[in-house]
């Protein structure tokens, strides 16, 4: 008797790359983004925010003598009432944006009804969605070099000396981790853009998802974490968590993208942090107090948050992928 499967026609093969149609995807989005009045406001928005907190930063740095080191950092983390640090305002607005350039970017082509038309073309769903996810993460990119110059060029007008090697080195390492963590926002919205049909809907949770872990989460780990380790009888007595409690409350806000970016930006731009988190006796035995750190150093104290964010993105990127590659584009 003839088995089934040979007489079962064979699966169809895609013919050439699944690459084809990458550029095209990719040129044509990025001029949509750097063309459209949503990206007009939002970097009219984040220019106006960057150059009142460095121009606030400035006017406290004049003060302090120009022999100080890392003085140019201070254009990045310094605060005063109310504006905040940069840095500060950078990890609440690269949210923002990351969503509003990637809320729709998938979706959008449904409800106009042009997904079958441009699939029918030589490109195929792979190319699609990392065009437009690359798309995307060029022009964070190529907003965040400009404001990071923008910044360099006010420095070196209004302060009059130029940053050294060092500061240079730690600038550009800030850069790599803001453009990690705009990765991460970019699929989470890229993620629901898949998801729902509706371009209001996967905005709304996106936005949802970005006030959880910027707001929220950091009330809501403590109590996971006294659920999960209850409260030592010795430490209560002092009114202080646990050593377990604190641990588990430090891994669980590193669920945050939010907390990994702030992480590891204040281990690059301050130098002097030697530790993240609780710092016990035994980590300052042999340290000299408010001495700075090597970069190698700072890089090795954070690597595990940028992994964390890189990683975070590409996991999302590929639940995307799966997802996308399962619907119905005819729908």
């Amino acid at each position: 008797m003839t088995s089934m499967h040979a007489t079962s026609p064979a699966a169809p093969r895609r013919k050439g790359s699944p690459w084809t149609g990458l550029g095209t995807v990719f040129v044509k989005e990025l001029a949509d983004h750097l063309s459209s009045a949503r990206m007009r406001i939002l970097e009219i928005l984040v220019l106006l925010t960057g150059i009142g907190a460095v121009y606030t930063a400035i006017q406290d740095i004049r003060t302090v003598s120009g022999d100080a080191p890392y003085l140019f950092l201070l254009l990045f983390t310094h605060a005063r009432d109310p504006m905040p640090s940069f840095i500060a305002l950078l990890g609440f607005l690269i949210p923002v944006i990351a969503i509003g350039l990637g809320f729709d970017s998938i979706n959008t082509e449904f409800t106009r009804r042009t997904m079958s038309r441009l699939l029918a073309q030589p490109i195929y769903r792979d190319a699609l969605l990392l065009g437009k996810f690359l798309a995307g993460l060029a022009t964070m990119t190529i907003g965040l070099v400009a404001l990071w110059l923008l910044i360099l060029g006010l420095g070196l007008l209004l302060l009059g000396i130029p940053p050294s090697g060092e500061e240079v080195a730690r600038g550009l390492m800030f850069l790599v981790v803001a453009i990690a963590y705009a990765g991460t926002w970019l699929a989470v919205a890229l993620l629901f853009s898949v998801i729902f049909r509706s371009p209001a809907t996967s905005a709304l949770c996106a936005l949802g998802v970005w006030l959880l872990f910027s707001v929220l989460w950091q009330i809501i780990a403590p109590f996971i974490a006294q659920a999960i380790a209850p409260q030592d009888p010795v430490a209560a007595l002092f009114g202080v968590p646990s050593v377990a409690q604190m641990q588990w409350e430090q891994s669980l806000s590193r669920l945050s993208p939010n907390t990994l970016f702030a992480e590891a930006t204040l281990a690059i731009m301050h130098p002097a942090t030697r530790a993240l988190g609780p710092v016990f006796q035994s980590q300052l035995r042999g340290a000299v107090i408010g001495a700075p750190l090597p970069l190698d150093q700072s890089l090795l104290l954070v690597w595990p948050q940028i992994t964390g964010l890189i990683a975070t993105a590409i996991i999302l990127f590929a639940a995307a992928y799966v997802l996308f590659q399962r619907q119905e584009i005819r729908a």
